[in-house]
């Protein structure tokens, strides 16, 4: 249990975020980064003309780009709240639905191999998931900065959850699942092409780690996709999806395409429904099968 020395911050953080006051300040802030950061904008909109294309006219483009700077300062002015949430006021900030898909899956017996992406906001979604259920193993990737990579860290344990980093979570990794604990990767930003397979992530190919597809094919433990997204009063939604039924043809070079294709269409899905809430700040298509996109690194 927590300890109660800073209560009255603590209230007051619940209160700008229940008022909405962050997403006032958000909206002021992203907007402002928006004009400023000129090689993260064209990064979103070119992410976004490879995702749709023809499908969203430019000014369309343009308002889920605003949109993204706008909802990533509210990611980030949340970062303090989530200090102050613990296992009684976790409901203040975030639901759950689609728990029956949860235990339909733990109740298997193997563990869990979960799957989500950088949408909504990603950190609240683990951190509430460890005082609502249980703490889970999340493999990550190092911050470069090392004193915000241990503040980042101990956001992400706090709640008991434990990171693996990604350079050397192999053997920890199949340890874990051998010993039937959860698993959660996330699998929506770009790798190098020794790491990936190309297969389609909305209107173009991407680099997409083929590690959870690896990994759920040999071990045969139950493969969720879990996501969040911040609803219109500012508090979050987690969803678990049912069970991923993989793709099994005996071919094991094509099955780890294939549902790594999948794994795909499934992020790809709920990001069409609120685009402005994933990372297109990120360079998801860089890595390409003969020549490097020419855009800026």
């Amino acid at each position: 249990m927590k300890s109660n020395a800073n209560k009255p911050q603590n209230i007051l953080l619940h209160a700008l975020w229940q008022k909405r006051i962050i997403w006032k300040l958000a909206q002021f802030l992203g907007r402002f980064w928006h004009l400023i950061d000129i090689r993260h904008r064209r990064i979103a909109m070119r992410n976004l003309e490879l995702a749709f294309g023809k499908e969203l006219s430019e000014g369309e483009r343009e308002a889920i780009c605003r949109g993204a700077f706008i909802h990533l300062s509210c990611v980030l002015l949340e970062l303090p709240c989530l200090f102050t949430i613990d296992a009684d006021n976790v409901g203040r900030f975030i639901t759950f639905s689609g728990i029956d898909n949860l235990f339909a899956a733990v109740n298997k017996g193997k563990g869990i191999l979960a799957f989500t992406s950088h949408f909504g906001n990603w950190e609240l979604m683990a951190l509430a998931f460890s005082f609502r259920f249980w703490p889970f193993n999340v493999v990550v990737r190092p911050l470069d900065n090392d004193i915000l990579n241990r503040l980042v860290d101990g956001l992400r344990s706090q709640g008991g959850n434990r990171t693996i980093p990604k350079n050397d979570s192999v053997r920890t990794v199949l340890r874990f699942l051998r010993q039937g604990k959860s698993l959660a990767l996330l699998i929506d930003q770009n790798v190098d092409w020794y790491e990936g397979v190309f297969v389609p992530f909305f209107n173009e190919i991407a680099c997409t780690s083929k590690a959870l597809a690896t990994l759920a094919l040999r071990t045969g433990v139950p493969v969720l996709s879990i996501y969040n997204f911040r609803h219109s009063d500012g508090r979050y939604e987690t969803v678990f999806e049912p069970e991923v039924q993989l793709i099994r043809t005996g071919d094991s070079v094509a099955d780890i395409e294939e549902n790594t294709a999948l794994f795909n269409r499934i992020i790809e899905g709920y990001v069409r429904k609120h685009p402005e809430q994933w990372f297109w700040l990120h360079q998801r298509w860089k890595t390409r099968p003969q020549t490097p996109l020419s855009e800026e690194s």
